[in-house]
């Protein structure tokens, strides 16, 4: 989803940023009140309340300490307006203060590394609603066609800390997952991520226990509440039997069922691709939401309406994404990269929007066949801006451009027609989710294993494309069987070989260079290639 950038000083395609505020360095940086200690579990308790718009819970986190630290101050994320309170610890706190959006727990002990401890933080209030789910980002309180409640929460871009005391880091995730009760009224359905272990009733209450066992990043941590029913299937996959779990309203269980056989077709190609789905012992699962969809782990947000494309539109504009259901796959694609694989920084938040955009090209190959899936990629370049780079600020938890998107997809595109071995290339693809599995990673993380894996140096490839906003521009002139040719805006030493007429490599430089072609027909470049080209006269 389009983000909101700071401001950015561009020079030679690169930049710096204006200097971020103290309440963006605690927001977005791995700071002194974090780095000492590791989130292990969070225990979550939460009602949200419709006719208030509010929200209450209790949450039990559990941590390890990472090293030996004397007297130190524990940073705990919480928004406002929303207010806290402090009712359990195993350890005897000294104090604790707010600053804005933070809460700092001080401490009067020496810790050791590997100690376990727990704080129990009550939480309540009135959280930031949404304005625009899931762009803007916070709490959802609708009523469905039929006048029930409808209730449910957007954050990557917010942050969990909107409604739930937590360390909101993408870098820290619960190492042994979640436990989460939702409260909810008697004719109301709560749920979460995971698998539903138990319900029980309470008074007037139903409380719904839902469990997730895998590490889960922040953002994908939604209570959804509504008048749900529930329908299952069964996939066998690569690693045997995966739970297909679907929750959706009342009224829309026979366009589901119809709409949600594209699951398995999906579940085939990326672990195809990708290898196995992530999260078996979590199932996977489409929950109906009151607002287009999010990719929140083992519990999928839908809401794209049980129509293909996009809204109904083809985001390429050349008609094959009309054929799928835009949400079912994009968002699923995710389970992969950004739930599997996600980055330790919003900074770097191509790696889950560029290989995802690019999953959608991968399904097309799939089901449909290749040449539907150049068609599409190519299609989608009509929706990049080359605004501003791809990559963010680090340290403030801010986003690139959003051309992490189609641009990021067309990146991988172009890096996959120089390796030249789809064999490969899908070597790379699986590859990636078993090195990294459960792991937060670096951009660089990433740029490096493919380099390594492929034997390519794709260094100056991933500084084009994701550092500046220039796409390089090929120069060139014909003169009967001779090209002359050379990059034009492109980063120095840009090491990018293409293809042409074919199946003749050229190897172009920020040099003018002169190679014999077959024919002096004129010469066919391939569209493949993320890259202009402009006829010298």
């Amino acid at each position: 989803m389009k983000k909101t950038v700071i401001v950015l000083l561009i020079s030679s395609g690169f930049f710096s940023a204006q200097q971020a505020t103290k309440q963006d360095t605690l927001k977005g940086s791995n700071t002194e009140f974090r780095n000492f200690w590791d989130v292990k579990k969070y225990e979550i308790s939460v009602e949200p309340k419709f006719a208030d718009q509010s929200v209450s819970g209790t949450n039990k986190i559990t941590f390890e300490i990472l090293r030996d630290v004397t007297n130190p101050v524990f940073q705990i994320d919480l928004q406002q307006p929303m207010n806290y309170k402090i009712i359990d610890s195993d350890e005897k706190l000294c104090s604790s203060r707010r600053d804005g959006n933070f809460i700092f727990i001080e401490t009067k002990r020496a810790y050791k590394k590997g100690e376990k401890h727990t704080f129990t933080l009550q939480f309540f209030g009135k959280p930031t609603v949404a304005k625009n789910a899931p762009w803007d980002g916070g709490w959802v309180f609708k009523k469905d066609e039929n006048g029930n409640p409808w209730m449910s929460v957007a954050q990557e871009g917010i942050g969990a800390s909107v409604w739930l005391p937590s360390k909101d880091l993408w870098s820290d995730e619960p190492d042994n997952g979640i436990v989460m009760n939702i409260i909810t009224p008697k004719d109301l359905v709560g749920v979460g991520n995971g698998r539903l272990i138990s319900q029980k009733s309470e008074k007037d209450k139903n409380v719904f226990i839902w469990e997730v066992k895998n590490p889960i990043n922040l953002y994908s941590i939604v209570p959804n509440v509504g008048k749900y029913v529930n329908f299952k299937d069964s996939y066998a996959g690569e690693k045997g039997a995966l739970d297909l779990d679907y929750w959706v309203l009342d009224y829309n269980l026979d366009k589901a069922k119809k709409q949600f056989t594209q699951v398995k077709p999906m579940m085939k190609a990326f672990e195809y691709w990708f290898g196995p789905y992530p999260f078996y012992e979590d199932s996977y699962k489409l929950i109906e939401t009151p607002y287009l969809g999010m990719e929140h782990q083992s519990g999928v947000g839908y809401g794209n309406h049980y129509e293909n494309g996009y809204l109904g539109r083809d985001l390429s504009g050349t008609g094959v994404g009309l054929s799928w259901d835009f949400i079912i796959i994009h968002e699923s694609g995710h389970e992969w990269f950004a739930n599997n694989i996600t980055a330790k920084e919003k900074a770097d938040m191509w790696v889950h929007e560029g290989f995802t955009n690019y999953s959608e090209t991968l399904f097309v190959e799939k089901f449909i066949d290749k040449a539907s899936a150049e068609k599409y990629v190519v299609g989608i370049r009509k929706n990049i801006r080359n605004d501003e780079p791809i990559i963010g600020q680090y340290g403030i938890a801010k986003s690139g451009s959003g051309d992490m998107y189609y641009k990021g997809a067309n990146m991988l595109h172009t890096i996959r027609q120089v390796i030249n071995n789809d064999a490969k290339f899908r070597e790379i693809l699986r590859g990636l989710n078993a090195d990294f599995y459960h792991q937060t990673v670096t951009s660089k993380d990433v740029e490096n294993y493919i380099s390594e894996k492929s034997g390519i140096d794709f260094s100056t490839v991933f500084d084009q494309y994701l550092r500046t906003t220039q796409i390089p521009t090929l120069q060139y002139s014909q003169n009967g069987n001779t090209l002359k040719f050379r990059y034009d805006v492109a980063v120095k030493n840009l090491k990018l070989p293409i293809r042409i007429n074919g199946n003749q490599e050229i190897k172009p430089t920020d040099k003018w260079q002169t190679v014999k072609l077959n024919s002096a027909e004129p010469v066919k470049f391939d569209e493949n290639y993320y890259i202009y080209y402009s006829a010298e006269k």
